[in-house]
């Protein structure tokens, strides 16, 4: 059946950033649905954030075009073009290797959800723009290349 039972899908807070990049997405809890559903040429979670809660690190796709679609509640999209708050309804479009570091914060006292979908090349890597870190499909890495010995979660 297409329709999904959210409920019926495991929700994690699971992260690989090594410390103390961890510590804003604690609050962060997803669902995967492209495995339950059978889906293969894309990627997409529905993803609550806890008040206070960052949705990751600030960061962007080299090969990977991404697609939020708020849900609830409500964030503030961070990028390089400041704060922009995001309602329910409310697009985001984030196309492969823009360069453009993104992500969410729940600045509000309640919870907030969204849809994020990925397509493309969803391994690729990328780089996160506040923070000495980029990621390829193998884990997260110093500028540099010294790993920081923790896995991806894919």
């Amino acid at each position: 059946m297409p329709k999904l039972d959210l409920a019926n899908i495991p929700q994690t807070n699971t992260t690989g950033y090594p410390a103390p990049y961890d510590r804003e997405v604690k609050g962060r809890w997803y669902r995967r649905l492209a495995p339950p559903s059978g889906l293969t040429h894309m990627g997409a979670s529905h993803v609550v954030l806890k008040p206070g809660a960052w949705s990751s690190q600030r960061h962007w796709h080299d090969g990977e075009d991404e697609l939020l679609v708020m849900l609830t509640g409500e964030a503030v999209l961070v990028d390089d073009d400041g704060e922009t708050p995001l309602k329910p309804g409310d697009v985001a479009a984030f196309p492969a290797g823009d360069g453009n570091g993104h992500h969410l914060r729940n600045l509000s006292d309640e919870d907030c959800s969204f849809l994020v979908v990925g397509a493309g090349e969803k391994l690729s890597g990328g780089s996160y723009s506040d923070i000495d870190m980029i990621f390829d499909e193998n884990g997260y890495y110093r500028r540099d290349g010294t790993p920081y010995g923790t896995e991806r979660v894919k």
